[in-house]
């Protein structure tokens, strides 16, 4: 039980007033971040496995599909993270509105750096902590928290079209910079892996850790762009909890501005390089555009078509993705799997024994996050 200031009671939430009004959480959302995370913590492995003993049709398309674009283009994997920063931007439409109507713009406000700061923290812990000799300001984490931190904090300011204003501001800013502006000690502007603007400013002012080719995937001029990513999000976010759009509308939506971005990125790809890790304005449209393709298809199954029961295993991981996130990366599961499928059990499986490996490690992730969802442990921001 709570008091009148709007917190949790028994998963509702308190209004001032004394009404309970329940949490909006979209099974949809939650399975296509669960797809999202399986994609990283064991499909991949599958695909790469098979891959292994025949890289033929499919498997191979797949396994290719299941790596990132050298530098140029674009394929399957170079998805996984916009399209994550893209639920982000969902997520937050729905938690801060419903803190603003409960508590005030205010503890909004202690919300968002609280979560911010929670994030960081753990970003902290994941790249070393005070193991390593110096902070690491760059990384996957480290980026989910700044446009997490960004968008939000516009979202709480600006109107519908004060973002959108905000966000080409940012794409074609980007453009602009990265396109007609000079590098300096090179003297003209280039698309280059190590001869760009992004390059150079993580090369002289990126703090903390640098990894010794000068520059980070998640450095510090390309996160400005994701925060676009994010932005996208926040405008689907609002798409989907308007009540006054039917939710069959919202899907025509979803695959209209899907295509339109699609389109434009591709387009401008034509001039301004799809490239992911210096996250290029025509990879924003592109990324966001496949997001939300894929959002329309899992919210018209799962909340249109009401076909729920396929998608309680994406549910499990998609509630825990920052848990299995971290857990990936810290236990050495690959050593655990390794140990169990060995000798004997080895030769027996062989030349499957690395698929049958994967599997088992993405099984034994599969039961843990269903033992955590069903007893209510979650770590979230």
């Amino acid at each position: 039980m709570t008091d009148s200031t709007g917190r949790m009671v028994n998963g509702a939430v308190e209004a001032g007033s004394g009404v309970r009004i329940p949490p909006v959480r979209l099974m949809s959302l939650d399975a296509l971040r669960g797809f999202d995370m399986l994609c990283i913590i064991g499909a991949d492995a599958l695909v790469k496995s098979l891959s292994k003993v025949s890289d033929a049709g499919v498997v191979g398309f797949a396994a290719g599909q299941l790596t990132h674009a050298p530098w140029e283009g674009f394929r399957f994997y170079d998805l996984i993270f916009p399209l994550f920063l893209f639920m982000v931007g969902i997520s937050t439409v729905f938690s801060i509105e419903n803190v603003v109507a409960q508590e005030g713009k205010k503890a909004a406000y202690v919300r968002i750096f609280k979560r911010f700061a929670f994030l960081w923290f753990w970003a902290f812990i994941y790249s070393g902590g005070f193991a390593q000799e110096k902070i690491s300001f760059a990384g996957v984490l480290q980026r989910i928290s700044y446009c997490y931190l960004i968008s939000s904090l516009l979202f709480l300011n600006f109107r519908l079209r004060g973002l959108v204003a905000v966000c080409v501001g940012i794409l074609l800013g980007y453009w602009v910079l990265m396109t007609f502006v000079p590098v300096p000690e090179l003297g003209y502007p280039t698309f280059d892996m190590h001869t760009n603007w992004s390059n150079y400013l993580d090369r002289h002012y990126l703090p903390g850790d640098r990894e010794e080719r000068g520059w980070r995937n998640e450095g510090m001029l390309s996160t400005v762009p994701a925060v676009a990513t994010c932005l996208l999000g926040v405008f689907a976010g609002l798409l989907l909890k308007a009540t006054s759009v039917p939710p069959r509308r919202k899907v025509a939506w979803l695959v209209g501005s899907g295509v339109v971005l699609l389109i434009c990125g591709y387009l401008w790809g034509l001039q301004f390089p799809i490239i992911k890790r210096i996250w290029t304005s025509s990879y924003v449209l592109v990324a966001g555009g496949y997001s939300c393709l894929f959002l329309a298809v899992f919210y018209a199954v799962i909340e249109v078509g009401g076909w729920r029961r396929w998608a309680t295993p994406f549910v499990w991981v998609g509630s825990n993705a920052l848990m299995i996130y971290l857990l990936a990366g810290i236990i050495p599961h690959h050593e655990l799997t390794g140990r169990i499928i060995a000798g004997p059990i080895q030769q027996c499986l062989a030349p499957y024994d690395a698929f049958a490996e994967a599997l088992l490690a993405l099984a034994l992730a599969l039961i843990l996050l269903r033992f955590l969802y069903q007893r209510k442990i979650f770590l979230r921001v």
